[in-house]
């Protein structure tokens, strides 16, 4: 595991950092040999250089993001953005996490990627790269 996220992820109540060092482990055994660090102050995953997914503490819980998630077509991730393309499920304990499910979005994630990257060059627009 990156460094500055399992030091991110020990900052964390016992509990949190159950659900955080679970979805990290997660996330990159998924993503294997991709760059992962701390990015807009919470742990972020890349594909050349593209965010891919991370997490991050909110009212409701455990945030994980797929920045590409809307175009998964999958139920669980049912808490949609309003101006992009992300989607996300929210966790409260360990108990809650479905591995096979995050495993499947990983894979998704790779397969389908929409470029974040770029955004700020394409003036705010998104296209899909794969």
């Amino acid at each position: 595991m990156n460094s500055e996220i399992q030091a991110y992820n020990d900052r964390q109540a016992p509990v949190d950092k159950e659900i955080c060092d679970l979805l990290a482990r997660t996330i990159d055994s998924g993503l294997t040999g991709e760059e992962s660090k701390i990015w807009h102050a919470h742990p972020v995953w890349f594909i050349d250089g593209n965010p891919i997914v991370g997490y991050s503490k909110q009212k409701a819980g455990w945030r994980l993001m797929f920045w590409s998630g809307a175009s998964f077509d999958e139920e669980k991730l049912n808490v949609k953005g309003k101006k992009f393309k992300d989607a996300s499920i929210f966790y409260t304990t360990v108990e809650q996490i479905n591995i096979k499910d995050i495993k499947r979005w990983l894979k998704k994630s790779k397969e389908i990627q929409w470029d974040y990257k770029n955004i700020v060059k394409r003036k705010g627009k998104l296209e899909r790269l794969i």
